[in-house]
């Protein structure tokens, strides 16, 4: 009978160890190589080269594999001014800079699912479309584009996007 209780506690000794080492493993694994995460399972995702406005948002969230992009401006990353150009050259910077923000979640624009647009004057309309479709050639996301009164900084269109990791 001693034997037998001996032997029980060996097995969860044992289980107990094995569990451990488990659950070792399985923290260094998720932790290898991906950033901490914030309270709730979200990751702000930061450019090292986001224009920086100084305003209260960050250029994207990250929760599980949706990255949700906040609205960008033409901003040149540098300077943070609007570039010039018009609507081409502010479409243009703007989604370079939600590029660069799906880059650093490691993502790209075949995992953008939806994109709202917000321009000024729709006679711009067919200028935006024809950058627009330099980033998106085949198989676009889900769109909406709405006419604003105005957008910060007197900017011309201003671009919103969700993406998921593929």
């Amino acid at each position: 009978m001693n034997n037998m209780i001996g032997g029980r506690a060996r097995v969860v000794a044992l289980a107990g160890f094995a569990g451990l080492i488990v659950g070792i493993v399985l923290t260094v694994l998720a932790q290898r190589g991906e950033p901490a995460l914030q309270s709730g399972g979200r990751r702000v995702i930061r450019p090292e080269k986001a224009p920086n406005t100084g305003l209260p948002f960050s250029p994207g969230i990250q929760v599980g594999s949706t990255l949700y992009l906040a609205g960008h401006l033409g901003r040149d990353p540098v300077t943070s001014q609007l570039v010039p150009g018009g609507i081409e050259a502010e479409t243009r910077q703007a989604l370079a800079n939600l590029g660069d923000v799906l880059k650093t979640a490691g993502m790209d624009f075949q995992d953008v699912t939806t994109v709202t647009a917000y321009i000024t004057n729709f006679d711009d309309f067919p200028k935006f479309n024809e950058v627009y479709r330099e980033f998106f050639p085949k198989d676009p996301p889900a769109r909406a584009t709405v006419q604003v009164a105005a957008l910060n900084a007197g900017a011309r269109v201003e671009l919103q996007m969700i993406a998921v990791k593929r």
